[in-house]
């Protein structure tokens, strides 16, 4: 069965942290026939997004409505200092990790599920200039800074700042499908990872 994969975006959210993620669980899905997974993009509204540097994005779906979600992927950048405060997005997002098979933060989406509490006496990553503020929202999550990207929880995954969200989601592609479809899908994208940053 595919993989509904929803990745959230907001408005100033990181080009890279949503378009690495996607690109990678597309790819990975497309040499397979489009088989593997469903891959769309979620925002607060069902309107178009302006992220980092002025890119537009129409979403396809907001968060009051949308598919199921398998994988839940939150994406990081200066917008999420605004929707952090969201208590729709936030509430949006406990519920969505509690039922998806897997969740992952893209550099500082970090700072979501801070505030959704979910971080709480967990090992994180972030960008390596947010953790301070992760910590102020999450006092007893315990930093890697030393990592790429973590195991938060059983079904949490977290990862540093922009580029590192495509080496955790090509970790979260070998996890589901295997060694080799990961790496079909690395030499396609001719993308070196850094898999010795793993968990």
């Amino acid at each position: 069965m595919k993989k509904r994969i929803g990745i959230f975006i907001y408005d100033d959210a990181e080009v890279l942290d949503f378009a690495g993620p996607f690109e990678v669980f597309s790819v990975t899905s497309q040499l397979e026939d489009h088989s593997l997974a469903e891959v769309f993009i979620i925002a607060p509204e069902k309107e178009v997004i302006t992220a980092v540097n002025g890119l537009k994005v129409l979403p396809d779906y907001s968060i009051d409505h949308h598919p199921p979600i398998d994988i839940l992927i939150i994406s990081g950048g200066q917008g999420s200092k605004v929707v952090m405060n969201n208590l729709k997005v936030v509430t949006w997002i406990m519920r969505m990790h509690a039922t998806a098979e897997i969740t992952l933060s893209i550099c500082s989406g970090a700072r979501l599920l801070a505030k959704a509490q979910l971080l709480d006496h967990r090992p994180f990553c972030t960008h390596h200039e947010v953790y301070e503020h992760v910590l102020q929202l999450a006092p007893t999550a315990i930093a890697c800074e030393d990592k790429r990207f973590v195991q938060s929880s059983e079904t949490l995954y977290t990862s540093g700042g922009i580029s590192a969200g495509i080496d955790l989601s090509f970790f979260i592609v070998e996890k589901l499908w295997g060694a080799s479809r990961a790496l079909t899908t690395s030499t396609y994208m001719e993308y070196h990872r850094h898999s010795h940053a793993a968990l």
